[in-house]
This record gives structure tokens, sequence and C-alpha cells, in this order.
């Protein structure tokens, strides 16, 4: 089954610039060589294709040789590279081909650090940089036009938004499909990180994090709990948010003293993966974290939006020491817009210090009853009086 990726038609725009390096960076899994398929399959004559998993594409483009590199290439105007965090030096190679040749080259990696680090220095100012994530609700929900909302979204919430799971028609296909994932992706590639020196502290850690979504985190903490240093904990956390298993949310603040602003929230990049981790299925009547899942589901849904849209926005979460919070703050075009997570659907008032604070910010309360507009219609950015809704009823 093919998804229609919100993001297909900026990469196919990008790819029509010469001399010029597209980045494709996502999560295993998460659709980059179907998305590519894609792409090049509308091209009359399809562009050689390679993959960063075979020995011979590693020896080829790892070696940062000019000559060899333009006899493989020839008169070709377009050349894809999958998996290249795979290829050594790859970054130099691609440099050489896009300094000597009319090319345009489409590369994707699964480990943004990595790729990252292996491209991006030799080739700035010659790159278009894109992420993939698991499909968003806008990507998914006309699978679900044949089942109520309810239905939906116990289904999102349980098993996530990986591409492959949303063509599996049993609950154990996709517990073991996630399982799989888990084991595979997650332990397999923690372990090629040098500067992970405990791998199962990083799984460890991990599920400590599963277990406080939508609660700060304390570093110093986690570090106890773990028996390693906070330097340690730090590091794994960095590396757990670059492999696109975690996101982080920091605390915002502006003018008010009292704000928490050097505290972090990590929530899951993907809620099926975090429930694999913590081995818990179940439907959400028989379990006591539904509005957890809820609102982790929800944070990661408008960042998704943001990236998929390539609106230019920054996120935290706000909260004071007197415990006075909104779950997510959207800083967009000089303004911003607070959103408060509610399973269940009751009449929430802004915290009077937001409002004072800052008097132009939006606020809305996101629950059950109105979750679908608030991911497909967007924010107006009209609605902005202080207790008003930021959501464009009339759409």
């Amino acid at each position: 089954m093919l998804f229609d990726r919100t993001i297909k038609e900026k990469v196919e725009n990008s790819l029509k610039e010469k001399q010029k390096v597209v980045i494709l960076y996502g999560p295993r899994q998460a659709g980059k060589t179907t998305l590519i398929k894609a792409i090049i399959s509308n091209f009359k004559n399809e562009p050689p294709y390679y993959t960063g998993d075979d020995l011979y594409t590693q020896e080829l483009f790892g070696k940062n040789e000019l000559e060899i590199l333009k006899r493989t290439v020839g008169e070709e105007k377009l050349l894809i590279i999958d998996e290249a965090q795979r290829i050594p030096n790859i970054g130099l190679s691609l440099k050489l081909l896009v300094d000597n040749l009319p090319i345009t080259i489409l590369v994707s990696g699964s480990s943004s650090f990595d790729i990252a680090n292996r491209i991006n220095e030799p080739l700035t100012g010659r790159t278009s940089t894109f992420q993939l994530f698991p499909l968003s609700y806008k990507e998914l929900k006309k699978n679900f036009q044949m089942m109520s909302p309810e239905s939906a979204l116990e289904e999102m919430l349980r098993f996530g938004m990986y591409p492959k799971i949303h063509t599996l028609a049993s609950e154990e296909e996709k517990q073991n499909y996630l399982y799989e994932l888990l084991n595979n992706y997650l332990y397999k590639d923690i372990l090629t990180f040098e500067n992970v020196r405990k791998p199962k502290k990083a799984v460890d850690l991990l599920a400590l994090l599963a277990l406080q979504i939508g609660k700060e985190v304390s570093v110093s903490e986690l570090a106890q709990n773990l028996s390693i240093s906070q330097k340690s904990v730090e590091n794994y956390l960095d590396v757990l948010e670059k492999m696109f298993v975690v996101v982080n949310l920091r605390g915002f603040s502006r003018n008010l003293r009292k704000e928490i602003s050097k505290t972090s929230k990590y929530y899951f990049a993907d809620i099926g993966l975090r429930n694999a981790l913590i081995r818990n299925f179940n439907p959400l009547r028989l379990r006591s974290d539904y509005g957890e899942l809820f609102e982790n589901w929800l944070v990661v849904e408008k960042m998704k939006r943001a990236n998929n849209e390539q609106t230019h926005a920054n996120f935290y979460f706000w909260r004071t020491y007197d415990q006075k919070e909104i779950d997510l703050v959207e800083e967009r075009d000089g303004k911003l817009f607070g959103y408060e997570f509610k399973w269940s659907a009751k009449k929430t008032k802004p915290p009077a210090d937001w409002l004072k604070t800052y008097t132009e910010a939006g606020y809305e309360v996101i629950d059950r009853e109105n979750y679908q507009k608030f991911l497909t219609k967007g924010v107006s950015s009209k609605n902005l009086l202080p207790g008003r809704q930021a959501i464009d009823r009339s759409e």
C-alpha cells in the first residue's frame, strides 16, 4: 500500500535544481525508500539507484576518486544513493560530483548525526534537507474513513504510525512487527555508536523515559537510577534523539521570573515503539496511561506537521514553579500558540500568568472531540486574543 507523503512534492521540486545534494533523513521503516522509488517512478528514464547496504557501492563511493566517480555517473543528471550513512567519506565523493558535474544527487539515511557529519560539512551551501517521520495523521486519515473516530484514535495510540503497521490485518502481526523493529533497529543500532559505551544502560534509560511521558526529566535522577554519570545520561539522550527515537521539549520562558526554562520533557517519536518497549498493547480501556499516550501523540503530530509543511516553528512546554502549565507552546511567525491536551472534553481556563505575560498569545484545549480538526485544518493567526480558541473554526 502506498501512502501520499506530504513532503513528496517539495523533494521533487528540490531535485530540479542542478548541482545540488538533496538529503532525506528519517528513522528506519518510516518509508524513505518507498518515497524515493515513488519519486523516480515518474521519470521517463529512471536514474541510477545505489544503496549503501551494498559493499560494491561502499567501495565505489568511499574512495573519493573523481575519475572513478565520473565513469560511474557518465552522462546521468540525477543519481540516487539510499542508506548513504553506511558509505565512508560519502560527503567528499558527493562534493567532487556536484563540483565537477551538472548532476543532482538524492541521498537518504536513517541516522541523522552520522549522515550529517559525513555529508553536510563538505557540502556547505549545496544541500536541501528533508526529514521523513512515520506517517502523520493527515497522511493516514483516509485509511480510517470506514472506522469511527474513537476506533481510529485507539488504533493509532496503541500501534503508532509506522507505514507497515497500517498494512497489517491482525493485532498479533502489528505487535510482532513492532517488537521486531525494536530489536533490529533500536537495540542493534545503539551498538553501532562508539560513544554509547554501555548499550544496555541506553535501553534502560529508554524504559525510564517511557514511564515519564509528559513529565519533566531530571538528568541527575536518571543517572542515579541507572548508576551512571550525568554526562553519560546526557550523551545517551542526545544519541536517542538523533536516532529519531525520542524528541525533546525545552521549557519556554521569556518574561516571567517564576517560569521554568532549564528542564526538558521527552516524548517518543512513535508511540507504538514506546508501547513495544514497555510490552503493553492493551486496549485503552484497560490501561491507565491513555492520557499520556494522547499527549505524546499530539505533541509529535504537531511537530510532524510543521516539518512536513516546512513551517518554521519552535516547540516548548510552559510551566511555572507554582505548577501552572501548558503542554505545548508553538512559536511561529513571531506569535505564540498554547495547546493543552485533555483526554476528556471539559472546560479548561488558560493560566492567568500565561494571559497576563503573553497578552497576544493563543490558547486552545485539544481533546477527543476536536483533535481531527487540530491536526488537519491548522492554526489561524487571527485568533490571538487572550483565552480565545486558536483553531480557525470558520473553515
